[in-house]
């Protein structure tokens, strides 16, 4: 479970052919790999395309000689982005099975995304995310495909089976995770296997606001009024100028580079999170100014003020965000900066079990 700005978090559970030291070797840099393309906030179908590629060129690397064709390294995983605010989860996969997902009450599905093809494999075909809106308390189950295949059942039977194990989602997640586990013992198992479960929250609309300005040169002030007054609702008049600065900076880059209205967005989470959107698809960089420079000093300034800071594709053009750390506040109660545990990401439990060691999850 990897963190992302706006309070998302990515999912991502993996599968790497084969097992001893080499595998361990190829899972290991494939971890990597992930972890560094989630921080470059990639959507899921784009991830997995580096990752592809990153795959391909590690097979290469590892050819004897130049001219040696390179054998596939044979990898599959499945990439989830989920958005407390929004409780929409977006996912796309490489030849790896397909998620459960339990609601509330307890019925389970395993959507129907494109299967895309195995890492490594180099046949160019793109892969595709699908977008699902989940209800509060849902049930995401990630996991390979050693956890629902024996050499006495199918695929469809073992995953048959995984969906009863998890169609109570009153229980805790180490319940669920022993429970879905001990269903398969007994059974001869065609690999070994990994179960990641989640449980999802979301936001409140008190912890998260947004409005929508005009593109035009009245828009900074705007957005300045609004923070300065959110804030204040939110007992946080210590981060009052520091975050007008930073709205500031960011909203007068929408109004310049892009065209069209500007969303602003505050979550109030285990950190302040301020984001602009603007149709602009040019992503921001950081560059140092010359003296005699009258600009290229607006995101030098954020990075200054904020704990991070970065940009995102979104759909119609880009989301350009930057955190601050909250205040603590002197009662022992309730910190600003410590969310009660209903505000936190969403909840997990991971199983592995323990019938082999290729496996790249998180």
């Amino acid at each position: 479970m990897i963190p992302l700005s706006g309070a998302r978090v990515a999912l991502v559970v993996g599968d790497v052919v084969g097992h001893g030291i080499n595998a361990a070797a190829t899972m290991g840099r494939l971890r990597t790999a992930v972890r560094t393309l989630a921080d470059m906030e990639l959507p899921p179908d784009e991830l997995l395309t580096h990752l592809d590629d990153t795959v391909q060129r590690l097979a290469e690397a590892d050819a004897d000689t130049p001219d040696q064709y390179p054998a596939p390294l044979g990898a599959t995983c499945l990439y989830a982005v989920y958005d407390p605010v929004t409780r929409r989860c977006t996912m796309a996969r490489a030849g790896h099975p397909p998620p459960a997902v339990v609601d509330p009450q307890g019925r389970v599905t395993f959507p129907d995304l494109p299967t895309g093809t195995p890492l490594g494999v180099g046949l160019g075909v793109p892969f595709e995310a699908v977008e699902l809106e989940l209800p509060e308390g849902s049930l995401l189950a990630l996991y390979t495909d050693g956890l629902i295949e024996t050499r006495d059942d199918d695929i469809e039977e073992g995953m048959h089976r995984l969906g009863t194990a998890l169609a109570q989602p009153s229980r805790s997640l180490e319940d669920l995770c022993n429970r879905a586990m001990e269903t398969f013992q007994g059974r001869a198992p065609c690999d070994d296997s990994t179960l990641l479960l989640v449980r999802t929250r979301t936001l409140s609309p008190a912890q998260a606001v947004c409005w929508t300005l005009p593109g035009d040169r009245t828009a900074a002030r705007h957005a300045r009024h609004l923070a300065a007054r959110q804030l204040a609702e939110w007992d946080l008049e210590g981060l009052a100028d520091p975050t007008k600065l930073i709205v500031s900076e960011l909203v007068t880059n929408a109004v310049r580079h892009g065209s069209g209205p500007i969303g602003l967005r505050l979550i109030r989470h285990q950190v302040l999170t301020c984001e602009v959107f603007d149709t602009s698809t040019c992503s921001p960089r950081l560059r140092n100014a010359r003296t005699s420079d009258e600009n290229g000093r607006g995101l030098f300034l954020i990075a200054q003020l904020s704990r991070r800071w970065g940009s995102r594709s979104a759909p119609g053009g880009k989301v350009v965000w930057a955190e601050e750390d909250l205040a603590p506040a002197p009662g022992p109660a309730r910190a600003l900066g410590a969310a009660p545990a209903h505000e936190r990401r969403p909840t997990r439990a991971t199983a592995v079990g323990r019938r082999g060691d290729a496996r790249f999850s998180r």
